[in-house]
């Protein structure tokens, strides 16, 4: 207990480390208040009072006492809010009394230590920090994209992956972010190829040959993968914007089927044919032959791919081609086998793009099913392998002297 007498002494002291003591125990006073108005009103008045102290140190103990509480009054946040930089970075970063309003103009006005305080504080708007954003500190906004608990407006996400998709801090900290849309999702995914295709140790690894085809089928995975969580969850502008700017193909349609994106596919099919995804997939689900081919038609496929979608979806229908690598592997060869026997090993212009794409995944499938199986089968049997006769070795050529 501080007898006000002692109070007012410590107030009117020389000493600033006795005034500061003096304002933080008015602050703490006005804030914990239980009694008459009259002493709650002089207490009010002894907190304006210490905003005129020459001392930044009493002010500061003034601050720190009120920092913390939605119950601080609001005028003298306010002052301090307009003290010296480092009690103004504390209001900045602390107060819950501060107002979008308040922060906006600060943005507009202040500095990168202001704009730093304000990026830190425990709760911030989206609105707040599109303005952080706007003012073009790369470590402010790196900052802001790294805290999941900030909403960032998702236009804005998608100018970031476009403007700083190429350096590697910056992809990493966008897709930590669960609420990056789709497109920016994809331009990073390809960001992040083009960074494969580019360094050394993964150049040196593989041929080029086997490198693009890695990485493509990468590339078409990651988009299938991000189309089928935007199609479950209803979100038809990211298939319609890869049917706006040209990017859907038979590859990528092909793709969705054997990787088992279904729904993916179906929003495609029903974004071509101008129908609706529940037709589209009931008729993937049980519709005939004829049905699926003119449904591939509508949706402006030829008709000879139409007639491989045919075959693969049929093939699909058994196949639980989401989970099961091997399960793929069988759809795949089979497919495969059969436009070789349709066609005779002559396999059309129109079809070629297709069955080089499945024969591609046949090899690719082949070396993903194929692992472990024969360290499995080894483990579990104790039968010899079973080998042809040793023949009789050859006579060694005799080369003639060079």
């Amino acid at each position: 207990m501080v007898e006000y007498s002692e109070f007012v002494r410590l107030s009117r002291s020389s000493d600033s480390d006795e005034r500061g003591h003096a304002a933080h125990l008015a602050a703490l006073a006005y804030l914990n208040h239980q009694g008459p108005a009259d002493e709650h009103a002089a207490l009010y008045a002894a907190l304006i009072g210490f905003l005129d102290d020459p001392s930044v140190k009493v002010r500061a103990a003034l601050a720190y006492g009120l920092l913390h509480s939605p119950e601080a009054p609001r005028p003298i946040i306010m002052a301090l809010l307009q003290d010296s930089p480092i009690i103004s970075r504390a209001i900045l970063q602390y107060s819950p009394i501060l107002i979008d309003a308040d922060l906006l103009n600060v943005i507009r006005k202040g500095d990168q230590a202001a704009w730093l305080a304000i990026a830190q504080r425990r709760t911030l708007s989206a609105r707040a920090a599109t303005a952080l954003i706007e003012r073009h500190d790369d470590d402010i906004t790196l900052r802001l994209v790294r805290r999941a608990d900030v909403d960032i407006d998702g236009s804005l996400l998608i100018s970031l992956a476009q403007e700083r998709g190429k350096e590697a801090v910056w992809r990493g900290a966008l897709l930590s972010r669960p609420d990056l849309p789709a497109p920016a999702r994809l331009i990073l995914v390809r960001r992040v190829t083009e960074a494969l295709r580019e360094t050394r140790i993964v150049c040196g690894a593989l041929s080029p040959e086997r490198l693009s085809r890695l990485l493509r089928d990468e590339s078409d995975t990651a988009l299938s993968s991000i189309g089928e969580a935007e199609s479950c969850r209803h979100r038809a502008e990211f298939v319609q914007d890869l049917v706006g700017s040209s990017e859907l193909n038979s590859r990528i349609l092909l793709h969705a089927i054997v990787t088992g994106h279904v729904m993916f596919f179906a929003s495609c099919i029903a974004e071509l044919a101008d129908v609706t995804r529940d037709k589209v997939f009931t008729l993937l689900e049980s519709g005939s032959r004829a049905a699926l081919a003119a449904l591939f038609l509508r949706a402006g496929l030829s008709e000879e791919l139409g007639k491989v979608l045919v075959r693969l979806v049929l093939h699909a229908r058994a196949a639980d081609l989401a989970d099961d690598i091997s399960a793929r592997h069988y759809v795949v060869t089979a497919l495969t086998e059969e436009l070789i026997i349709e066609f005779d090993g002559q396999i059309p212009s129109e079809l070629e793009e297709a069955f080089a794409y499945l024969t591609e995944q046949n090899i690719a499938l082949a070396r993903k099913a194929a692992r472990g199986v024969m360290r499995a089968f080894a483990e579990t049997t104790k039968i010899a392998m079973t080998l042809p006769p040793a023949k009789e070795a050859a006579a060694p050529l005799e080369l003639p002297a060079a």
